[in-house]
C-alpha cells in the first residue's frame, strides 16, 4: 500500500500550498466534470440567466458520492450539479429518451439540505428545482433546443448554424440527447463575492462533512494502521481523464462474476479509509493532469513527482525539452558547439547546471515516485510500474540517461539539438508507420513501458529496440519514400517521419547500448574498427556524388543513399559497386572542382589504407557502429565544405532540400 500512502502524503503537503494557488487540488468528495450549461439564480431560488459554456471553461469540480464517482449509467446522482436527466423533474414529459433520475437526485439533495451540514446555496438550488421551471427557463433563454411543441429536439435539420449546445454534445447515430447536458450553478448572495458554487470552499466543506457522516462502516485502515476509521466502500474512477471508467481499487460485484479468492467480502481483503482514498485518488488525478505522460489511444499513463510538491525533471522528455530549449531553433543559431568541438562536455555542463537548480530546492530526504498505469479492460486499472527514489538517486539516473544516449539530433528542417530522445520518439524510430495501425497504440505503449526502466533504473535499452532503430535508419530510401507518402496524405505527420530523425535516434541508442566503447559525438579519425571505417567510406562516397550532382544542377538521390541498406548487409561487395559508380562524378568534379576532388580522394585513400586486408574483403553484416561513423564523417565533410565555399558555390545540405 506504499503507493496510496505516498499519494495521501502528497495531497496533505500540496493542498492549499501557495505555489499551487492557480492549480489547486480537487476537494474531497468531488469529481471533475465537463459542464455544458451554467444557470444563475439568487439565494431565494429565483432564476436570473443561463448560458451555454465555451469549451475552454467546461471543467468543473462537482460534489459527488462514492456511488456517483464510480457510476457508469446507473441511478447514482451527483449532488447539486448533474445532467438534465437528473435535475429536471419534467424531463420525460419534454421528450427525454433517457431514464429519468429526478427522484433520486432530489431526494439526495433534500437529505443534504435537511442535515446539520446544509448550505444556503444548496437550499437555493433545491428550491429552484422544486419549482419545476428548469426546462421552461432554459428553453426561453434559447439554451435548449425545442420543437414547436416544446419538446427536446435531438436532431438539427435546419440550414442555420448548429446550436451552441449541440456542438458540445456527442452525437450517437446522428442524434444528440440534451438530457446528457451537465448543469452547474451560480447562486447570487448579497455580500458574497463568490457566486460560483464550484469555487465556494465553505459549500465544499459542508458537503465533505455530510459525506463523512454517512459512513457508518468503521474498521482498520491498512494504509495508516488506524484501527477505528470510516472505511471507503467504493473508490473513485476518472483517474486518467474525465470519464475514465477504470478503477485502481475495486472489489467483487454483487453478481459474483469476479473471483472471490480467500475472502467473502471486500472488507476482509483490504480496508482503506474514506479520507485516505479520496485524497490519494484526487492527488493522482491532479498529478497526471499537471505533469503526466498520457497516451490516450492506449490508455497508458506515467507520472513522476516529488511527494513534497517540489519541481523535478521530467524523465519522459527529450534533452531539448528537459533543458527548456526552444523547439524551433535553427541550427546556425543554436547554442550547441560545432561537430568538431566537445559536444559531450558541453551537454554535461548544461545538464549539471539544470540538476543543480533542482537540487537546490530538494533535500536528500525528499522522496520521488515514478508510477505507471494502464488498463486491460474498461473497468480495471493496474499499476504497471512503481519506483520510489531519493532525490540524488533520481537525478543521477536522469543525467546518466541523457549523457550516455546523447547524439546530434535533427527532428525537422529547423529543430536541432544534442541530447537523448524521449521514449515516445524512440518507439516511433523503432517501428515507424506500424504505430499508425490499429495495434500501433499497444505497440507504442509496450515500447514506452520497456524504456522507462532504462531511464529510472539505469538499465540498458533492450537489444531488439536498438537493432530495430538501426535497421530502419539503414533503409534510407524506404524511409524517405514513406515520408513522402505520409506528407501527401497527412501534411503535418510527414514532417515527423523523416530519415534524419531516425538516424540520430539510432546513433544515440547504439552509443548508449555500447557505453564501454566510449564513442564520441564527433569524428574519431583514430578509430580503425572495420564497421567504423566502412561507415566513413559510405559518407565520403555520398558526399562526393552529392557535390557532383549539385555542380551539374541535378536533384536526385545518390547511389550511396540508394544502396545504404544493401551496404549494411554486404559492405565489401556493395562498396565495389558504389566505387565504380563514382567514376563519372569524379570526372565531373575534375573538370569543375579539381581541388575538391583531390581532397576527397585523399580522404578515401587514407581510410582504405587503415583496413586490414581480411576486414576490407569481409562481406559480413555491419553493426550500428557504421551509422555513427557515417553521421560523424558526413557532418565533418559538410562543416568543412561550408567553411570553404564561395557565395556562388553555396551548397545545400541534402536534408534541407
Amino acid at each position: 500500500m506504499s503507493w496510496i500512502q505516498k499519494l495521501y502524503d502528497t495531497y496533505e503537503k500540496c493542498d492549499d500550498a501557495p505555489q499551487f494557488a492557480t492549480d489547486p487540488l480537487m476537494p474531497m468528495c468531488h469529481i471533475l466534470q465537463k459542464a455544458h450549461i451554467e444557470v444563475v439564480i439568487d439565494v431565494s431560488g429565483e432564476f436570473r440567466s443561463a448560458r451555454v459554456l465555451q469549451k475552454n471553461e467546461q471543467s468543473t469540480p462537482v460534489p459527488c458520492t462514492e456511488d456517483s464517482a464510480s457510476r457508469t449509467s446507473n441511478d447514482a446522482p451527483h449532488a447539486l450539479c448533474d445532467k438534465i436527466q437528473y435535475c429536471a423533474s419534467d424531463y420525460v414529459q419534454r421528450g427525454g429518451r433517457k431514464e429519468p433520475y429526478w427522484e433520486s437526485f432530489s431526494n439526495q439533495l433534500k437529505q443534504w439540505c435537511s442535515s446539520p451540514y446544509a448550505h444556503p446555496k444548496a437550499r437555493a438550488v433545491l428550491d429552484y428545482l422544486l419549482g419545476h421551471k428548469l426546462l421552461d427557463d432554459l428553453a426561453r433563454e434559447k439554451v435548449l433546443v425545442v420543437d414547436d411543441g416544446g419538446r427536446l429536439a435531438d436532431t438539427w435539420d435546419s440550414d442555420n448554424p448548429l446550436p451552441a449546445l449541440f456542438k458540445l454534445l456527442l452525437a450517437k447515430e446522428g442524434r444528440r440527447d440534451q438530457g446528457d447536458a451537465i448543469l452547474r450553478w451560480r447562486v447570487q448572495v448579497s455580500g458574497d463575492p463568490i457566486s460560483k458554487v464550484w469555487e465556494d470552499t465553505d459549500l465544499q466543506n459542508c458537503w465533505v462533512q455530510y459525506c463523512a457522516s454517512l459512513h457508518a462502516k468503521r474498521g482498520v485502515d491498512l494504509v495508516t494502521g488506524n484501527s477505528d476509521v470510516s472505511l471507503a466502500t467504493k473508490h473513485p474512477r476518472g483517474i486518467r481523464w474525465p470519464g475514465d471508467g477504470a478503477k485502481l481499487i475495486s472489489s467483487n460485484d454483487k453478481k459474483g462474476f469476479t473471483f472471490r479468492g480467500r475472502f467473502k467480502s471486500a472488507e476482509e481483503a483490504c480496508g482503506v479509509g474514506f479520507e485516505i482514498s479520496q485524497k490519494a485518488h484526487n492527488a493522482l488525478r491532479w498529478l497526471i493532469d499537471r505533469q503526466g505522460y498520457r497516451d490516450k489511444a492506449s490508455g497508458q499513463v506515467f507520472v513522476a513527482w516529488d511527494v513534497g510538491g517540489k519541481q523535478i525533471p521530467d524523465p519522459f522528455k527529450n534533452t531539448a525539452e528537459l533543458l527548456g530549449l526552444p523547439s524551433d531553433v535553427p541550427e546556425e543559431s543554436a547554442s550547441d558547439p560545432e561537430y568538431g568541438g566537445d559536444t559531450g562536455q558541453y551537454l554535461a555542463l548544461q545538464l549539471q547546471k539544470l540538476i543543480k537548480g533542482y537540487q537546490g530546492k530538494l533535500t536528500e530526504a525528499d522522496n520521488i515516485v515514478v508510477m505507471g498505469l494502464d488498463s486491460a479492460s474498461l473497468g480495471r486499472l493496474a499499476i504497471t510500474y512503481y519506483r520510489e527514489l531519493n532525490g540524488s538517486e533520481f537525478f543521477d539516473r536522469v543525467i546518466e540517461w541523457h549523457e550516455s544516449h546523447a547524439w546530434p539530433q535533427r527532428y525537422s528542417q529547423e529543430v536541432h539539438f544534442v541530447g537523448a530522445p524521449a521514449p515516445r520518439e524512440i518507439a516511433e524510430a523503432a517501428y515507424g508507420r506500424r504505430l499508425n495501425d490499429k495495434s500501433g497504440a499497444k505497440l507504442r505503449a509496450a515500447t514506452v513501458e520497456r524504456l522507462l526502466p532504462c531511464i529510472v533504473d539505469g538499465r540498458s535499452v533492450p537489444r531488439d529496440i536498438v537493432e530495430s532503430c538501426v535497421r530502419r535508419a539503414c533503409n534510407r530510401i524506404g524511409a524517405e519514400e514513406g515520408e513522402q507518402r505520409e506528407r501527401q496524405r497527412h501534411p503535418k505527420r510527414g514532417e515527423e517521419w523523416n530519415w534524419e530523425k531516425s538516424l540520430g535516434i539510432a546513433c544515440g541508442l547504439f552509443r548508449g547500448f555500447h557505453r564501454k566503447e566510449d564513442y564520441k559525438m564527433s569524428l574519431e579519425e583514430d578509430r580503425n574498427s572495420r564497421d567504423y571505417l566502412f561507415g566513413r567510406l559510405l559518407a565520403i562516397a555520398d558526399h562526393l556524388e552529392g557535390r557532383a550532382l549539385y555542380v551539374a544542377g541535378e536533384n536526385r538521390d545518390t547511389n550511396a543513399s540508394k544502396l545504404m541498406q544493401r551496404f549494411a548487409d554486404r559492405p565489401s561487395s556493395t562498396w565495389r559497386t558504389i566505387e565504380l559508380a563514382l567514376t563519372p562524378y569524379k570526372a565531373r568534379l575534375r573538370a569543375k572542382r579539381p581541388g575538391m576532388l583531390v581532397a576527397i580522394e585523399k580522404q578515401l585513400d587514407e581510410i582504405t589504407c587503415k583496413f586490414q586486408t581480411s576486414e576490407f574483403t569481409d562481406d559480413g553484416k555491419l553493426s550500428g557502429e557504421f551509422l555513427l561513423a557515417y553521421h560523424c564523417q558526413r557532418a565533418a565533410l559538410w562543416a568543412n565544405a561550408t567553411k570553404e565555399q564561395t557565395p556562388e558555390d553555396e551548397l545545400i545540405h541534402e536534408g534541407d532540400e
